[in-house]
């Protein structure tokens, strides 16, 4: 199937309606040879998709060399869109603390680094040709800086702002307006620090992760309607809430947000599950083509650690979803009267 195209923001930059998302494919729970990356890569490029998002933290390097070096060999970087993360500067793990955070990702067989936070404007310039120098590209089409705000930071949060707002949006603006990268925005898990920089810096687009989901509705209240009058594009992560969306509620050591999956979760989701068996709908279907149906996002980005399971996301968002589906979930409130639908725009 043909893939649709969005722009970010009013940016030249058009992405696919699935992206690829590399965590997966960086040893996040388990190991990953180059050779699954490439083909996994491979595998998307073929299916239609032409976004790929990468960041330094991700294997701590290991998505930027890879992604690079899948995109060189195979001759694609001309036909594609690469996205990639500033605020962290990677420096030997010999000699680096390790960062203790609310997520406390456990890489698998990462390079020999560790990341540390920087958003000022030597920091980010630093990350963006570090950047350039793993992805082994001239320039990068959007750069995103990566968890500024409190849903990483806490109680840190105002520290890193003000660096941010000191000397990285300089740094931002100059690499934009010199066309280092055609587009720049934030990579976070709220979408409240979106909002709060789009106030006092013009940002293009915004990769959001498990803030607007099938089960998160809390931006349609306003923070999505403002990020469109602003031209501020969505680029939505996280659409599975780590995988309960996925898998459903009868898989074994499901998640929900990267933990347990809480009590009233669970019924939500087995209450969706029923609707989708009524109406032979995929819950991942559901999933993506309910978040893709929002004006503000413009791409889905799907992590994936194989082919196989790039080809279920093309799968998923091509199935062909009855408006009665929609409207079934609405009528037993399992979504707000306000959430665009799918045929519906």
């Amino acid at each position: 199937m043909a893939l649709e195209f969005r722009s970010l923001g009013k940016t030249d930059v058009r992405v696919s309606s699935l992206g690829l998302g590399t965590v997966p494919l960086s040893g996040f729970n388990s190991d990953v040879s180059y050779d699954t990356f490439e083909e996994t890569v491979t595998q998307a490029f073929e299916a239609g998709i032409r976004y790929f998002d990468c960041a330094p933290m991700y294997g701590f390097g290991k998505a930027e060399q890879y992604l690079g070096h899948a995109l060189r060999v195979r001759k694609l970087r001309q036909h594609v869109v690469v996205s990639t993360k500033a605020g962290r500067v990677l420096k030997p793990a010999s000699k680096t603390e390790p960062l203790d955070t609310v997520y406390g990702i456990n890489w698998i067989d990462p390079l020999p680094f560790l990341d540390t936070y920087d958003y000022t404007y030597d920091g980010i310039m630093r990350s963006f040709e570090d950047s350039q120098h793993r992805l082994g590209l001239d320039y990068i089409d959007v750069l995103l800086v990566h968890d500024v705000g409190k849903a990483w930071h806490g109680d840190q949060s105002e520290f890193y702002w003000d660096q941010l707002r000191a000397s990285g949006y300089r740094a931002l603006d100059e690499l934009r307006s010199t066309g280092a990268v055609s587009a720049v925005g934030l990579g976070v898990n709220e979408t409240e620090s979106v909002v709060g920089v789009a106030r006092e810096f013009q940002i293009d687009c915004a990769l959001i992760a498990g803030r607007y989901t099938l089960l998160n509705h809390a931006p349609l209240h306003s923070d999505f309607e403002e990020l469109l009058r602003r031209n501020v594009s969505v680029i939505a992560g996280g659409i599975f809430n780590s995988g309960i969306l996925a898998t459903g509620t009868n898989a074994t050591g499901v998640t929900y947000d990267y933990g347990k999956v809480p009590a009233p979760i669970i019924e939500r989701v087995r209450a969706i599950e029923t609707v989708c068996n009524e109406y032979s709908v995929s819950l991942p279907a559901a999933a993506m083509q309910f978040v893709y149906a929002h004006p503000a996002v413009s791409t889905l980005v799907m992590g994936a650690k194989s082919a196989a399971e790039v080809r279920q996301n093309v799968q998923a968002i091509g199935e062909v979803i009855p408006a009665a589906f929609w409207e079934a979930l609405k009528s037993e409130a399992l979504l707000p009267g306000s959430a665009p639908l799918p045929g519906f725009k």
